[in-house]
């Protein structure tokens, strides 16, 4: 735990020190504790020792997730997502059935898995992640509607997919049961806590028996966002569509709590993301990389490149989005940590192609947090209005005027 600590501290100061030559280049602070994890783990120096069921593996990237989540959530009230729900709704109503279909033929006809075991490793890779493409979800000169459908969408395919992973996992079992019962109430107890909790907080803080004190503000949100999370593990209601919807809650009805809470909170997530990665890279070997074989690796590539665009593009036929748009949203469909909580719960499933489908699941999200971390910067560029007009255009106009004789110099002529 020491040496894991260290490693995390080392690497985050290394991160804040180059965080605003990240902020302008390809160079993306995710890759650097991915591949700082990687490095540092048994395959290669053996300085940080961790095995996937490792319980501080699943817990860091459950919590990784549910922060991410609550905090996401905050971007948008209620009313927000109620009028702009067109979008989201074809990706999530479209575009994330399509993707899985895809996935799962590609990794019958490809990996040759069977049909069971192509839907469920589909049914993980599905979910997106923004975490992956915050420079583009974060900047202000792209398209409101573009980092609204992108936040949306994978802040609500997180909780939508779980029953599909859960079905799957068990036809793969060769279970009678498929406990669909058991899926529709943890998914509607999730929503319910997700709501209830920041509600009924908030209406306490506007009676007169209570009142927070400016130094607490941002705490309010953070002590909200635990009672979920506890309540949620205490009666298996789904973790990620409740920090979902309370993140929701709490900027449809207490929008100066979100603002208290802002800042520190993307702050908290973000250090529980790069921790989440240094673990996950960790968890990787040379090894490991190699065990998966030309196929699993062509695999990984096309469920990148193929999958999500296809279904993307299909999904979003006569929506009005500008081509630059469209392939912004075909391109940015990063696998991040529901894909990683959702690949630990098959690899201690123990099915038989249990450990195969985790080496998929594996190598889908180092290429994803690779390739989506290092073009996001690119992506946002192409939507500022200041890369319209080249560069050298606005130095020569700038000269020009230089050289222009000003008006009080005419004036001294003879």
């Amino acid at each position: 735990m020491t040496t894991l600590l260290t490693a995390f501290a080392a690497l985050l100061l290394v991160a804040v020190l180059v965080s605003s030559l990240a902020n302008r280049t390809i160079l993306s602070t995710a890759a650097l504790f991915l591949v700082g994890g990687f490095l540092l783990g048994d395959g290669v120096t053996g300085v940080v020792s961790l095995r996937p069921d490792d319980s501080m593996v699943a817990t860091l990237a459950e919590l990784a997730l549910f922060a991410v989540l609550f905090t996401d959530g905050m971007h948008a009230g209620w009313h927000d997502l109620r009028s702009a729900w067109r979008l989201p709704g074809r990706a999530l109503g479209w575009g994330l059935p399509l993707t899985l279909l895809v996935t799962a033929a590609l990794a019958h006809f490809v990996v040759g898995l069977g049909w069971a075991e192509s839907l469920l490793i589909a049914a993980v890779l599905t979910p997106t992640d923004p975490v992956f493409a915050a420079a583009l979800v974060g900047n202000d000169r792209v398209p409101p509607r573009l980092r609204h459908l992108l936040n949306v969408e994978s802040g609500v395919n997180d909780g939508l997919i779980l029953p599909f992973v859960v079905l799957f996992l068990a036809v793969a079992q060769g279970s009678d049961d498929l406990h669909l019962g058991e899926l529709g109430s943890e998914l509607a107890l999730g929503l319910v806590i997700g709501v209830a909790v920041p509600w009924a907080a908030i209406m306490l803080e506007r009676t007169r028996l209570f009142a927070i004190s400016p130094r607490y503000e941002p705490l309010n949100a953070v002590a909200i966002g635990l009672l979920v999370l506890a309540l949620g593990k205490a009666t298996h209601g789904n973790l990620f569509l409740a920090a979902f919807a309370a993140g929701i809650t709490v900027a449809t009805i207490g929008d100066q709590h979100r603002q208290a809470f802002e800042e520190f909170g993307e702050l908290v997530a973000e250090l529980l993301k790069l921790a989440a990665l240094l673990v996950f890279g960790a968890l990787l070997s040379p090894a490991f990389l190699g065990d998966v074989g030309w196929t699993g690796w062509v695999f990984a590539v096309l469920a990148l490149i193929v999958a999500r665009p296809v279904a993307i593009w299909i999904s979003f036929l006569g929506s009005g989005l500008t081509a630059r748009e469209q392939g912004a949203v075909m391109w940015f469909g990063p696998k991040g940590f529901a894909s990683v909580v959702y690949g630990l719960l098959v690899l201690e499933s123990g099915i038989a192609d249990a450990d195969e489908i985790f080496h998929l699941v594996a190598v889908t999200i180092v290429l994803s947090i690779l390739a989506h971390s290092s073009t996001d910067i690119v992506v946002a560029r192409g939507f500022d209005d200041e890369h319209d007009v080249p560069a050298w255009h606005g130095k020569a106009r700038n000269l020009l005027r230089r050289s222009e004789p000003s008006p009080s110099a005419e004036d001294d002529g003879p």
